[in-house]
């Protein structure tokens, strides 16, 4: 019976996210789902993937589908032993995204827990956290990565607080297990800026045991931590190695060339420059809508209504009502520094309150690790704004010029203020009166002073976008007027909304004070003032409007006639479709594409497009083996052309042409004859070249069919008289492919910078190429035994806590 009622509160809790997680996203109860714009680009780069594996119940781990060809590490590759992936599914029950939010609020609740928080108390602040708008709109593109990740954060922190508090056990296990959740959800970004925090963390506590001189306890807790981490780590080991090999591969390796696609010198040999690495940088001031939401203007699609000024600009032009009330639902109000925003990054001015309350009046000193977690985010989500610590940091910290949008290292600002928000309520129920009152009015001070600044610096700000210039000339400058009013008057009505939420709270507090409401009651009411703010907030941007019928998310996009008039062609061939400039994942889902959409694309086939395609040469297309252009006619209308010169599938060149760096081998491409003529790079991989190919003039007569095409096999039929060497249009990947002439394996090499070569000899010979990745054998190995050893960890843990009878919460 103790233990029922032990377990009975957190059990309603539990049952309370899963009821409040529907209730947000209802329209999962209808079996729609949420149209996500990222989850649909996705759909389309991984089709040949998912289809292939539907068949042959087997992964492929390669697509031709995009870039011409890539992994599928990072297009939802399935692993052989990802046990924690099926955890991970069982905690992900409900339908998406709802199942995500859950997450949110289930992690947050443990966190809370953790730093001793009572379960009433524990459960608005989860849902606090998990309305942070920032949360809900990434649920709202399709940023699922992020937000898995960002769910299970929040477990990894309490582990480490209740290592450090010498719960070695307990604290280990939650540890690895919410590590290794934490990193199969698949979003080293967020993963990196949760380790920032971490060390944030561990600084504090090393600090403690140094003081208290408990050195030996210090380096127990250390230790935990480090076993913990190697098994999360092996656990995921397919996936971490799998994705460090191909990180080279990818855009976020280094460049090899030090030229830029107009011909300048480039100093910067990453692949992701600066200015791309901070292109999404908070602005300073913009920073204070974290406590009103749309001070800068809300989103670059902003819901205006028939009370906005722009609602009587378009009437005053003589447009009629019902089409002028359509034009203003969605508004470029936004007008800060970042070029595109869904949603400002609102973390609720109740939240805000209490995380200043829990500074002023509780005395506990963790306080100070959230505070400065919430301050080192802010700061580096300034980027390019504060150019001294960024510049620090992708110069000198390693890994964090791998990743951009660093604006988005707010998450964690957005987990420790409602962690702050919690601890300032618990902290006020437990003083006494005065203390109470002090910190109530000091708070109060603080948060309506900072509301009155702000609305005195009204007058300080010009309301302009960066866009502005483009309405004053296509709409001309009475447009962007009236846009500049309604921006003034969103500032200042959310100002008012936030200042009297604060009041709202603060009166809440002090009738508490009065002895006027019970405590309870007390708690409720600001919980339910605390979730409100936020829920509304979220519904102007992800609401039941965005959902749609199964069969649109599934079959995100519709054949048109260019599509079907190209299908026809039953061969294994490329389209390049013009009008996706490589970043759309459109073509990959009907195709064979030359483009696509991925944060991660193959570094060289993004550098074949900027120096090459994008500068119309038609024989990158030829060699791509591009037998399809789709292009849109003056009317929107897309059509398809046929490109008569493309190479093929393989054929014989009588000539290579040998360099000595990256930079020589791209601008041999300027003007080669690609039938005829490879580019090799001898500098790089000369090993690989064989002394009996180095010859000119070599025979071009020979032919090369294709006789079978899977994604991860190809197989060819040369005829040739005598030897020559053999180019082939698919894309050379070092880690994974292997080449047999006969059955025999054979080396093959790159040439024309992506392309894969070999020597063939004279007669009739089967070659194979198969994707055979080494580094998947030995990662699912290494999970293997991983998984094995934390179940026997975990079962002796449990063993040995139930033994002691241990408390989480105590």
């Amino acid at each position: 019976m103790k233990i029922i009622n032990r377990l009975y509160p957190h059990a309603i809790a539990i049952l309370g996210f899963v009821l409040v997680s529907l209730i947000y996203f209802y329209p999962v109860l209808q079996r729609k789902q949420i149209f996500q714009s990222d989850i649909a680009q996705y759909t389309g780069m991984a089709k040949e993937q998912n289809d292939f594996r539907a068949a042959e119940h087997i992964e492929p781990y390669w697509t031709n589908s995009a870039f011409g060809g890539m992994p599928t590490y990072q297009l939802g590759a399935k692993y052989p032993n990802d046990f924690v992936g099926a955890v991970d599914d069982v905690l992900r029950f409900l339908p998406r995204p709802a199942d995500y939010l859950f997450l949110y609020f289930l992690g947050f609740y443990g966190l809370l827990l953790v730093l001793k928080t009572d379960p009433l108390k524990a459960f608005f602040g989860a849902v606090a956290f998990g309305f942070s708008t920032y949360l809900i709109i990434i649920l709202g593109v399709g940023h699922n990565a992020k937000a898995h990740a960002i769910a299970y954060m929040p477990l990894v922190i309490a582990g480490f607080i209740l290592v450090y508090r010498k719960k070695y056990v307990v604290g280990g296990l939650l540890t690895m297990i919410a590590t290794a959740l934490e990193i199969n959800a698949n979003h080293f970004q967020m993963t990196y800026y949760l380790l920032i925090f971490l060390l944030i963390l561990s600084a504090y506590f090393i600090y403690l045991d140094v003081k208290n001189k408990e050195i030996k306890a210090l380096l127990t807790s250390l230790g935990v931590l480090a076993i913990a981490g190697i098994f999360a780590i092996g656990a995921n080991a397919t996936n971490l190695l799998a994705t460090a090999e191909y990180a080279n591969f990818s855009t976020r390796g280094k460049s090899e060339l030090t030229f830029n696609p107009d011909g300048s010198n480039s100093t910067d040999t990453s692949a992701m420059t600066r200015d791309y690495i901070t292109e999404y940088s908070y602005g300073i001031t913009e920073s204070f809508n974290l406590i009103a939401p749309r001070l800068f203007g809300g989103s670059n699609h902003e819901a205006l209504g028939t009370d906005s000024s722009m609602y009587d600009f378009m009437i005053s032009q003589g447009v009629p009502a019902g089409q002028a009330a359509d034009f203003v639902s969605g508004m470029p109000t936004y007008w800060g520094d970042q070029p595109i925003v869904a949603a400002p990054a609102y973390i609720g001015v109740v939240v805000f309150f209490l995380g200043i309350l829990a500074l002023i009046i509780d005395d506990r000193k963790i306080k100070y690790v959230f505070l400065s977690g919430a301050v080192v985010a802010l700061v580096l989500s300034w980027g390019k704004n504060f150019p001294a610590l960024t510049d620090f940091f992708i110069d000198h910290i390693p890994m964090y010029n791998k990743f951009r949008a660093v604006s988005s290292i707010q998450v964690i600002l957005e987990l420790c203020f409602p962690v702050l928000a919690v601890m300032g309520l618990q902290s006020f129920f437990k003083a006494d009166k005065s203390k109470q009152w002090e910190g109530l009015w000091q708070t109060a001070a603080i948060g309506l002073g900072t509301i009155v600044i702000l609305f005195l610096c009204k007058s300080m700000f010009s309301f302009s976008g960066a866009g502005d210039s483009y309405y004053t000339e296509s709409y001309g400058p009475s447009f962007v007027d009236a846009l500049k009013s309604d921006r003034r008057t969103l500032y200042s009505a959310d100002l008012l909304r936030s200042a009297f939420l604060i009041v709202l709270t603060a009166g809440v507090l002090w009738m508490l004070i009065k002895d006027k409401i019970a405590q309870n009651t007390a708690i409720i009411l600001v919980g339910l003032f605390m979730v409100a703010d936020l829920f509304f907030v979220d519904k102007k941007y992800v609401s039941a409007k965005d959902f749609v019928s199964k069969i649109e998310v599934e079959v995100p996009f519709q054949q048109t006639a260019a599509d079907a008039q190209i299908l026809r062609d039953t061969t294994h061939y490329r389209v390049f479709e013009v009008n996706g400039n490589f970043s759309s994942a459109r073509a990959s889902y009907f195709h064979k594409s030359i483009g696509g959409y991925s944060a991660v694309k193959p570094r060289r086939m993004q550098q074949l497009f900027d120096y090459q395609i994008a500068k119309n040469n038609l024989e990158i297309l030829n060699m791509l083996n591009v037998k399809y252009v789709i292009q849109t006619d003056k009317d929107g209308k897309e059509f398809p052309t046929s490109n008569p010169d493309a190479n093929g599938n393989a054929w014989f060149v009588n000539d290579v042409k040998l360099v000595n760096n990256a930079n020589a081998e791209m601008k041999a491409l300027d003007h080669l004859n690609t039938k005829k003529v490879a580019v090799f790079n001898a500098q790089l991989h000369g090993d690989k070249f064989k002394n009996a190919s180095l010859k000119h003039n070599l025979d071009t007569t020979g032919t090369i069919q294709l006789r079978m095409y899977k994604p991860n096999y190809i197989k060819y039929i040369s005829n040739s008289k005598s030897e020559g060497v053999a180019v082939f249009s698919e894309i050379y990947y070092e880690k994974g492919w292997n080449a047999y002439v006969d059955g025999v394996k054979t080396d093959h090499f790159p040439v024309d910078y992506v392309l894969r070569a070999m020597v063939l000899p004279g007669g009739i010979h089967a070659v194979e190429f198969k994707f055979e990745p080494e580094v998947i054998k030995t990662g699912s190995t290494i999970t293997l035994i991983s998984g094995v050893g934390m179940l026997l960890l975990l079962v002796g843990g449990i063993y040995y806590e139930r033994k002691k009878g241990f408390k989480i919460v105590e």
